[in-house]
C-alpha cells in the first residue's frame, strides 16, 4: 500500500516497526537491568517444586538477563538454549514469516533439551 499521492509506505504502515522497535527496545532495557540471584532461594517451577529436577525453561530468565548484558558462557550454564529463547523472544517484534519457522524449531528443541535434562 501506498502513503499520500503514491509516494511510498504511509506513516501509518511505518509506526507499527517503530512500535515494535521501541518494545523491543524496551524488553532488551529490562533484561539488560534486571539482577535475578544466580542461585535463588526458591524457584516458580512447578515441575522443579514436584520432582527437584531442571524443566526446559528452567534458569532461562537469569540466562536471557545475562545474555542480554554480554555474558554468554554465564547465559549458556543457566539454560543451554538461552540464545535460541532470546532470538524466539525478540521474533515476537519480527513480522516475518520466518518467525513461525524459528518458533516451531525452538519448541522441539526445547522439548528434546527437557527430556535430555531430566534423563
Amino acid at each position: 500500500m501506498t502513503g499520500a499521492w503514491g509516494q511510498g509506505p504511509g506513516a501509518a504502515e511505518r509506526f507499527p516497526t517503530a512500535a515494535a522497535a521501541a518494545k523491543a527496545g524496551l524488553l532488551f532495557a529490562i533484561l539488560y537491568l534486571a539482577a535475578p540471584p544466580a542461585h535463588p532461594a526458591w524457584t516458580l517451577c512447578g515441575f522443579h517444586w514436584l520432582t527437584g529436577l531442571d524443566c526446559p525453561l528452567c534458569g532461562l530468565t537469569r540466562g536471557l538477563c545475562a545474555f542480554a548484558k554480554g555474558r554468554f558462557r554465564e547465559a549458556f550454564a543457566f539454560n543451554a538454549l538461552t540464545p535460541l529463547g532470546f532470538g524466539m523472544l525478540f521474533s515476537l517484534f519480527w513480522d516475518h514469516p520466518l518467525r513461525g519457522k524459528l518458533w516451531n524449531a525452538g519448541i522441539v528443541l526445547f522439548l528434546v533439551y527437557g527430556v535430555w535434562r531430566v534423563t
